[in-house]
């Protein structure tokens, strides 16, 4: 099973090198990293074409964003599987992506675990997002999958289609709602951490413009106030 990942990028040449390197020591043989650049005006291209690998391909060109980045990844991927990779994050360990493809050969989409760290220097960790097992009325009770876990399969993303721009910082949630609420496609959970996440990328920096994209829902939005206090429980220290 090919598994293509996608890393959407942006003035990112202090984490960028890390993220790449994680992805070149995956056991797995057969994957291919897509970088998206949005016109980097640092030295984040340069780092990249330095690893000069025939497996990552990039793309450079002005955005309207991350997941307008993303988006351009689902419509360049040539992979069995799709997912995620930020540029500021890594892999935990070397055999992530042997682990997603086996977990994929029963299922249509894979979901894991991920360490929040300070650093890539020292891996300190600070919070473990435990995704667990996912229910049909998951998200009703705040539930989320940790979004850099999240793998599918080709068809999946075919069918649920690109993330919507509407969403500045919440369209990985809304994207996943509808792969798992809305379809039955087989889910499985892998409860092993996939990815080291630097705290202070994009989702952790937009936590006011998540309650304001929310506050444009229904007046009572039960699912709003519980996925925040579903979070004490699936982050933990």
């Amino acid at each position: 099973m090919k598994i293509s990942v996608v890393t959407a990028s942006f003035n990112s040449e202090a984490t960028i090198g890390f993220t790449i390197e994680s992805f070149l020591k995956q056991k797995h043989p057969d994957k291919e990293m897509l970088v998206v650049d949005g016109a980097s005006r640092d030295g984040t291209l340069k780092i990249v074409e330095s690893f000069a690998s025939p497996q990552i391909s990039v793309l450079s060109e002005p955005d309207k964003g991350v997941y307008d980045a993303m988006n351009k990844g689902f419509h360049r991927f040539t992979g069995d599987a799709v997912g995620f990779l930020n540029s500021d994050d890594t892999f935990h360990d070397d055999a992530v992506l042997s682990d997603i493809a086996a977990g994929l050969a029963e299922a249509d989409i894979v979901y894991g675990d991920i360490d929040m760290v300070t650093d890539h220097h020292t891996k300190r960790r600070t919070r473990v997002w435990h995704g667990g097992t996912f229910r049909r009325y998951s998200f009703q009770l705040g539930w989320v999958p940790p979004h850099p876990s999240f793998y599918m399969r080709r068809h999946v993303a075919e069918t649920v289609g690109d993330y919507d721009l509407s969403y500045i910082t919440t369209a990985d949630y809304d994207y996943m709602l509808r792969a798992l609420a809305l379809h039955d496609f087989r889910v499985r959970y892998l409860p092993r951490v996939f990815v080291d996440f630097q705290i202070g990328g994009i989702s952790t920096r937009g936590a006011s413009v998540t309650i304001r994209e929310h506050l444009n829902a229904p007046p009572i939005d039960a699912a709003f106030f519980l996925r925040f206090a579903r979070r004490i429980f699936q982050i933990r220290t």
